[in-house]
């Protein structure tokens, strides 16, 4: 999976918008047994072929300006966030996406 962000570049946790609300540590992670259904959308990769990538924010606010209000989300730890996706089908993360309207994500387990 890649980022489209440096190494050190990247802040200490990301903000993953969620299919559904996910019980939730008082910090905004994901219970530690509990399975977080992430939103993937289908991008055009540079060889053309359409693959999954994972949708991130650096903030809570930045989610809210791209996704609205009552979109749910968790708090992942950056470096965390490659094996929470393990499994999923992303193919990358794309952090701070500007979404069209009518957007929707894919659900799947990360």
């Amino acid at each position: 999976m890649t980022s489209t962000e440096t190494a050190q570049d990247a802040p200490e946790a990301l903000v993953l918008p969620t299919m559904t609300e996910m019980p939730q540590e008082p910090d905004g992670s994901p219970l530690k047994d509990g399975t977080v259904d992430v939103i993937l959308v289908p991008m055009a990769g540079e060889d053309g072929e359409e693959r999954l990538v994972a949708l991130a924010f650096t903030s809570i606010p930045l989610l809210v300006e791209a996704m609205g209000e009552e979109q749910p989300w968790v708090i992942i730890p950056t470096e965390q966030v490659g094996e929470a996706l393990s499994g999923s089908g992303a193919a990358a993360v794309l952090i701070d996406p500007q979404l069209a309207d009518g957007m929707e994500g894919e659900p799947t387990s990360g």
